[in-house]
């Protein structure tokens, strides 16, 4: 019964050419079970399986298998039967690619973990997915984590030929002048980043058709499939949900003024915020809050997750100071608490470190302010290259 899914597995495998070697593939703890891969469409979700595969098993090695729940085959029998079958076949490792697609999803993830002890799962699912929130089954037994686009490091060893490592922020706080010559000894960071800023996140930028065209169709699919199909929406509010986020995104990123796009949309205030907070969960918005406020109230600021879906989305954008703030935030997400700054600061990143983010050289410097310079190669003291954050993954 495994025969196509072998040939299918080995075709894939086979034809698999990861572009660089994710950062991620380092970071999670292989010896987990039941692993949960998330992210947001377009940023390789089916390749970093694949590419696990490639480079643990190999294409022919029947231990290791990868299935996609689009396959209809699933719709005449369960996932925990096929994972008891595949493990007494001598399978050790199971990929499962979109496990959102399969109805029951978590409770049959649990029933094989409880029941297929030889077996091995790692699964991807959309950024939308709540893997222990709301899926009290997979809490304490799943091992979740992020993936996400192209770090501009990731991107500038790709387009550069360069293999730099990442740094943590601290590294960078301490040692970014050294950091800065390093990296210029082999490269000007500089000739790639607004590169980078345009269409550098998604992968499908090696692609050679339109990355705009890709990136407005990735754009819909995650509110029609992501967030409609997750969050169980009727589809006759997608047009509300795509409206907001336009809304959102040619707005001035300021607060959101709830009760007039409430009033634009036609419904209510509360609706409007949970909306937001979907379109959040899909990685196209991101939320500030202010220190120690959070979810279910107001943001205080609303960006995009990332500068290249204002460029797909406001082709001629032009607001600089905007795209850089959006470009920090991003390199920052998911690693590190980002709040909304006061008027001495634009974030406040882990409680405690105030960053400001510059188009130029401040005339005037607070001791406990990092400024973060955009287009400049190396930096001093206190202000540190902007670019150089991009090399936090």
């Amino acid at each position: 019964m495994f025969d196509s899914f072998y040939r299918m597995h080995q075709y894939l495998v086979e034809r698999t050419q990861a572009p660089i070697r994710r950062a991620l593939m380092d970071e999670i703890d292989w010896h987990k079970r039941l692993i949960g891969i998330k992210g947001s469409r377009g940023v390789g979700r089916t390749t970093f399986l694949l590419q696990y595969a490639k480079e643990n098993f190999g294409p022919r090695d029947k231990r290791c298998l990868y299935i996609n729940m689009n396959n209809f085959y699933f719709q005449g029998k369960t996932l925990f039967q096929f994972a008891q079958e595949f493990m007494q076949a001598g399978g050790q490792v199971l990929l499962i690619d979109q496990v959102f697609k399969y109805p029951e999803w978590s409770h049959e993830l649990r029933l094989i973990h409880d029941r297929c002890s030889r077996l091995k799962v790692i699964f991807t699912g959309s950024s939308v997915m709540r893997l222990k929130e709301e899926n009290q089954e997979l809490n304490g037994i799943a091992a979740s984590y992020n993936l996400r686009g192209f770090s501009f490091r990731e991107y500038l060893n790709l387009r550069a030929g360069t293999n730099f490592r990442t740094y943590t922020i601290r590294e960078i706080q301490n040692r970014h002048e050294r950091i800065a010559e390093e990296v210029l000894s082999q490269v000007n960071p500089l000739d790639y980043f607004n590169d980078y800023l345009h269409h550098g996140y998604y992968p499908f930028f090696l692609e050679k058709s339109s990355f705009i065209e890709n990136l407005l169709k990735v754009i819909n699919m995650m509110i029609e499939v992501d967030i409609l199909l997750i969050k169980q929406i009727d589809l006759k509010y997608l047009g509300k949900i795509k409206k907001l986020l336009y809304l959102l995104a040619t707005g001035d990123y300021g607060a959101p003024n709830v009760s007039q796009l409430a009033q634009d949309l036609q419904t209510s205030r509360a609706t409007v915020v949970n909306y937001i907070k979907y379109l959040t969960d899909a990685r196209l918005l991101n939320m500030l809050y202010r220190p120690g406020e959070d979810f279910p109230k107001k943001p205080a600021s609303i960006l995009m997750h990332n500068t290249n879906l204002i460029y797909a989305m406001m082709p001629d954008y032009n607001d600089e100071q905007m795209i850089m703030e959006t470009f920090f935030q991003n390199a920052l997400w998911g690693r590190h608490n980002v709040e909304k700054g006061d008027r001495s600061c634009t974030f406040i990143v882990d409680k405690t470190q105030k960053f400001r983010i510059c188009l130029e050289q401040p005339k005037r410097k607070n001791t406990d302010v990092l400024y973060a310079l955009a287009g400049v190669k190396q930096g001093f003291e206190q202000e540190i290259p902007l670019w150089m954050y991009g090399f936090l993954y």
